[in-house]
């Protein structure tokens, strides 16, 4: 906070997925008054969209959705729906054979410009994205370099930076394990059964896709059942050795406005 006790604004990229979400979180746990950012890049459904207006409606905070169709430009995966998926893998290997065909190309490039340009207008000095390099897919714009540099860009690419006050990039959990992100989204309350990982569109999780199975090897690790719905209970590491600790839900809303 500011020495006369007011929140400092801060946007937030929020996607509706885990990470962004307990990113968010902090952010408010910081004291920040936080602004949501969500992107509809054209990615292959809608459903990680309508999990992002229901974390920042149970936050209570302002939540702009920007559309910016990189469908346009293809690419990946997820912007491409002629384009297959990988297929299931052990977590383990997941990282481990090269960049997968779910990175959108430059894809937080883009989002973070969006996001230096909402807080360079409303006078945010902060913005928060939920980018992570331990339990990740390979993604080069979630490595530490990677953020260092967007770091620079703000400040050499802005009006603020120019004049001393560049906009910081914040990546609470960005070394952080999976299992350890569901663990401070826990203590935080974090509104897990809202949030949406998987990269499939389908009415429940299907709990065999990248983003699956290192949600699941997180709520696993943390001692957490996923309180998201999945096609199948069979296999799912967060419900073996139950009974098991539920996440606590519903703590501390608002955005520090």
């Amino acid at each position: 906070m500011d020495a006369d006790g007011a929140s400092r604004p801060a946007v937030v990229l929020l996607s509706g997925g885990l990470d962004s979400s307990v990113t968010l979180a902090m952010a408010i746990e910081a004291g920040w008054a936080v602004r949501a950012l969500t992107v509809d890049y054209g990615q292959r459904h809608h459903r990680e969209l309508e999990a992002a207006r229901a974390v920042a409606r149970h936050y209570g905070v302002e939540h702009r959705v920007v559309r910016v169709d990189l469908s346009a430009f293809g690419g990946s995966a997820l912007t491409d729906a002629s384009r297959p998926l990988p297929p299931p893998r052990a977590p383990e290997a997941i990282g481990a054979g090269g960049i997968p065909s779910t990175y959108v190309p430059a894809r937080n490039t883009v989002l973070l410009s969006l996001a230096i340009s909402w807080a360079e207008a409303v006078g945010a000095p902060a913005v928060f994205i939920g980018a992570n390099c331990v339990d990740y897919s390979g993604y080069p714009d979630c490595r530490p370099e990677y953020i260092a540099a967007m770091r620079e860009v703000a400040r050499l690419g802005t009006r603020r930076g120019v004049e001393g006050s560049p906009i910081d990039i914040v990546a609470p959990i960005l070394r952080m394990g999976k299992g350890d992100i569901v663990r401070k989204g826990a203590e935080l309350g974090v509104p897990f059964e809202l949030t949406w990982s998987c990269y499939r569109g389908t009415p429940r999780a299907c709990g065999r896709c990248d983003s699956c199975q290192l949600r699941l090897r997180g709520f696993a690790e943390a001692g957490v059942v996923d309180p998201v719905a999945y096609e199948s209970s069979a296999d799912r590491p967060d419900l073996a050795g139950r009974p098991l600790r539920g996440a606590a839900h519903g703590a501390a809303k608002g955005g520090g406005a």
